[in-house]
């Protein structure tokens, strides 16, 4: 699915810097050939230690971005590590106030997670600039998965997977990577969401370090809250000789045996190639059977035609 034409898009670079001027450059030229106005405000010579920038000049770049009267997307370059350092120095309400759709995954949970416990605002987990706009072959599940979730106000995901419970639950979507949700946790930057749909992905954590952060959320009573818990890609993580069986799926057993929610897996969603683009903060009903399930919302965030 084509984006509507003259969509303005920034892109800004709150966590770590492109380590991949060819993919960086690629994603600018698809979203160009994909009818959108590039606004770029990562400047690859402004890089600091590992990040996009400083942390002023990374809070400039979101600035710059939501002030801009012909952005309508604010797309981040990459995840890696940074998002956290910003939190104390964005003005929430400002970023919520300016009605920009905010879209990226990984690091920028706690960019979506923070703009919704403090303002309400809803933001998009989906695709980023360098890995997903600025991959050598384009996803097209990615790409038309995208636009369709900013043309069409009522989405639904049908997934085959087996396994699962059967449920029907309706309620709050929220979640993003595991880790940066789980950093949160204690702070005023972590939601507090009753009866919930929590949505987990990460990449490069083995099984143990999954359940453990999993655990913390179990204790913190978070988990406990929720209506279910849906788990998309945990990927390139490595098994050891010693993990003796321990692997995910033992993790996972364990997991759904103490933990009183429901538990599925098979979301497309994460550091994969073919993902989905997720609404924070939008209302959502799971239906769940022994085949698979089909994840529909309303995304407030629809682009007009």
């Amino acid at each position: 699915m084509q984006p509507p034409a003259a969509i303005g898009v920034a892109v800004i670079a709150p966590g770590g810097y492109a380590n991949d001027e060819a993919a960086l450059a690629r994603g600018i030229q698809a979203l160009q050939q994909q009818r959108c106005v590039v606004y770029d405000y990562y400047d690859p010579a402004a890089k600091f230690q590992r990040f996009g920038g400083t942390d002023a000049a990374r809070v400039e770049q979101i600035y710059e971005a939501i002030d801009n009267p012909h952005v309508q997307i604010v797309l981040v370059l990459r995840g890696s590590y940074g998002m956290s350092r910003l939190l104390p120095l964005l003005d929430f309400r400002r970023l919520a106030a300016s009605k920009k759709i905010f879209v990226g995954h990984s690091d920028v949970t706690a960019l979506h997670l923070a703009l919704f416990a403090q303002t309400g605002a809803v933001s998009l987990a989906g695709p980023m600039l360098c890995a997903d706009f600025g991959a050598a072959e384009l996803s097209e599940f990615t790409m038309s998965h995208f636009w369709q979730a900013l043309r069409q106000p009522e989405q639904a995901i049908q997934v085959a997977a087996a396994g699962n419970p059967t449920l029907h639950v309706s309620g709050t979507l929220w979640g993003g990577n595991l880790a940066m949700l789980t950093h949160l946790v204690g702070s005023s930057y972590l939601p507090q969401i009753e009866d919930g749909i929590l949505f987990l992905e990460d990449i490069g954590e083995h099984p143990y370090r999954i359940e453990r952060m999993m655990l913390q959320l179990q204790y913190a009573g978070i988990l406990g809250r929720q209506q279910a818990i849906v788990l998309g890609a945990f990927s390139d993580y490595r098994l050891a000789e010693h993990d003796n069986g321990y692997d995910f799926d033992a993790m996972l057993a364990y997991l759904r045996a103490n933990v009183s929610v429901p538990i599925l897996t098979g979301l497309p969603f994460g550091h994969i190639r073919d993902k989905v683009t997720l609404p924070v903060g939008a209302q959502a009903k799971l239906d769940a059977d022994a085949d698979g399930f089909r994840l529909a919302f309303q995304n407030p965030l629809t682009l007009s035609a």
